[in-house]
Formats: C-alpha cells, structure tokens, sequence
C-alpha cells in the first residue's frame, strides 16, 4: 500500500544547494528530493527516539 505524498517547495541558501549537488555527484544520493528525503526521515526517528 502505498503512502499519500504531499509536495513542497523549500528554499534553501546556496551553499546548502551545493552541498547537496556534491552529495549526489559522489552517488550518495539520486537527487536533491531523494536527501532531503532521508534527512527529514532521520531527524523525526531522532526525535521519535528522544521521546522514550
């Protein structure tokens, strides 16, 4: 079953956007989408972790 997406825009400073691209250019990640993605999940399991 697959889970409903809502889309967003962000906007980020450069510097973070070139972060990211290095990110993707050492195939650590597909794309931009796909790490903050991963970035998100982590930081809400963090924070799920921190409540127990």
């Amino acid at each position: 079953m697959k889970k409903e997406v809502a889309v967003i825009n962000v906007r980020l400073p450069k510097e973070i956007v070139s972060w990211l691209d290095s990110l993707i250019k050492k195939n650590q990640y597909s794309s931009r989408s796909e790490a903050l993605r991963e970035f998100a999940r982590e930081y809400v399991e963090g924070q799920e972790h921190k409540k127990t």
